[in-house]
């Protein structure tokens, strides 16, 4: 390792070097459990005698400061703090025992054999010029490679030379955001408060619209350039958009010369009917597409894709061009060689298979809570009529696609409350409005099945149902 030490010119070489070395560990220029060099590497370096560096390290030692095994060289101390300690109790209080919040897909599926061959083929395939500065929109073997999955599996109409390569979904919509210049922008009513925050940080001015049984109300998006939606599964409720309301979406930003933003998050995984098609392909030249594989392998792999209307993809082009120039280029040959390979529509497959399974385990548990209820219920009333008991559960919905159910509850603070002292987590509907705390409103859980793990998923499971059948 290279150890820059200044040492004071009217010190001794012996203390100049102590209080260097001391100095770079209270500064935290050397970690806890950082390796110093030998004693015969540093004392060369430095130009002094590796007596003078091993007397150094000794009194550090004994201070404390370093410790020194025989095999293990001479490592930097952990440094105890006086606030480490609540510090980590604190962190510890906060990490739940059992997480079903939504929006994380179970990342112990990532395919770690298929990836790492098409990585290998990538590297070993690719020009020069990858490692260059490249073209903001994206590599062209993935934006051809997406041009034709997305054809076949999602409907979306995405040429090459209109996808725009992203660092997720969210800097798709930011960069859409900056481009549009402080409009107006319609967001799901309720919907997520992230992407709200990143339109409004992008300069973009909020305005909600409102989201029922059939998905976005069209007739009430008002005067606005723009709106998101989340039409194949709809954060958080789960429905789907209705046709009519599909075509009546499209019909709107037609005649207003408006801008659809599809959000298909999760649009790969539905379990009980034909997958339905992007609204993209409906209205080309008036939706922007937006992807990503944060769901079906990773969020930190950071890689998404746009897919505009032709009059959008310069600016937004160059909008990424002054953002971050372009996203990293092997990740983007990796995934062009995994869609290429149909490793990816087979990735795809197995997880579908996967969190449908892991879906019916939670509709199963579910019901178990229910029947429990009702038993105890008619075992102190005498009565078996009661389909509804009070604080109970009373209906799952969204649960055709993705990765989350909306469970509706009677008393949502109270569910809550009792979930946190069981351990778990979950998402509740009430984060989710853009006016919190407005009496009257709908209830419910928003309970993602993509974690934990297999071995704690169904323990994460029966603690839900125990802490569903505490409200009957």
């Amino acid at each position: 390792m290279d150890l820059h030490l200044e040492a004071d010119p009217g010190e001794g070489r012996r203390a100049g070097l102590e209080r260097a070395l001391r100095d770079a560990v209270r500064d935290g220029r050397l970690a806890p459990g950082a390796r110093l060099p030998a004693t015969r590497r540093l004392a060369e370096e430095l130009g002094v005698s590796r007596g003078t560096v091993k007397a150094a390290y000794d009194q550090l030692v004994a201070e404390g400061y370093l410790t020194a095994r025989q095999g293990a060289g001479t490592r930097v101390a952990p440094l105890p703090s006086a606030t480490a300690e609540p510090q980590q109790a604190a962190a510890r209080a906060r990490v739940p025992r059992f997480d079903l919040r939504p929006g994380s897909p179970d990342t112990g599926a990532f395919p770690v054999a298929a990836w790492s061959r098409a990585l290998r083929r990538a590297v070993a395939t690719a020009p020069s010029s990858a490692y260059a500065y490249g073209d903001p929109r994206g590599r062209i073997e993935l934006r051809t490679a997406l041009s034709g999955y997305l054809g076949r599996a999602r409907g979306v109409v995405a040429p090459p030379e209109r996808i725009v390569v992203t660092s997720g979904a969210v800097q798709g919509l930011s960069l859409l955001i900056r481009v549009l210049e402080g409009a107006r922008i319609a967001m799901e009513d309720p919907g997520l408060p992230f992407h709200r925050e990143v339109v409004r940080r992008g300069g973009g001015r909020v305005v909600p619209v409102r989201v029922d049984e059939r998905g976005c109300v069209v007739e009430e998006l008002g005067r606005v350039a723009a709106v998101v939606v989340t039409p194949a599964h709809q954060y958080p409720t789960g429905v789907t958009l209705h046709p009519e309301r599909r075509r009546a979406l499209t019909d709107w930003a037609r005649a207003r010369g408006a801008l659809v933003v599809e959000d298909d998050y999760d649009g790969e995984f539905r379990y009980d009917r034909q997958p339905v098609g992007a609204l993209q392909g409906m209205a080309p030249g008036h939706v922007a597409y937006l992807g990503t594989v944060s769901k079906t392998l990773g969020p930190a792999l950071r890689l998404g894709w746009m897919v505009l209307p032709p009059h959008l993809v310069d600016a937004v082009a160059d909008a990424k061009l002054h953002s971050d120039h372009h996203t990293e280029s092997i990740g983007q040959l990796a995934l062009a060689e995994l869609i290429d390979s149909h490793a990816y529509d087979r990735h795809v497959r197995a997880c579908r298979l996967r969190y449908r399974r892991r879906r019916d385990q939670l509709l199963a548990r579910l019901e178990q809570s229910r029947l429990s209820g009702l038993t105890g219920l008619s075992g102190r009333s005498g009565r078996q009529d009661l389909l509804d008991p009070p604080g109970a559960w009373r209906r799952v919905r969204g649960i055709a696609a993705g990765l989350h159910a909306l469970v509706d509850v009677d008393d949502e603070a109270a569910v809550l409350e009792r979930a946190e002292a069981a351990g778990l987590t979950v998402g509740h509907l009430g984060e989710h409005w853009h006016t919190p705390g407005v009496e009257g409103r709908p209830q419910g859980l928003v309970v993602g099945y993509g974690t934990p793990g297999e071995r704690m998923y169904p323990q994460a499971l029966e603690a839900l149902g125990k802490v569903l059948e505490l409200g009957h």
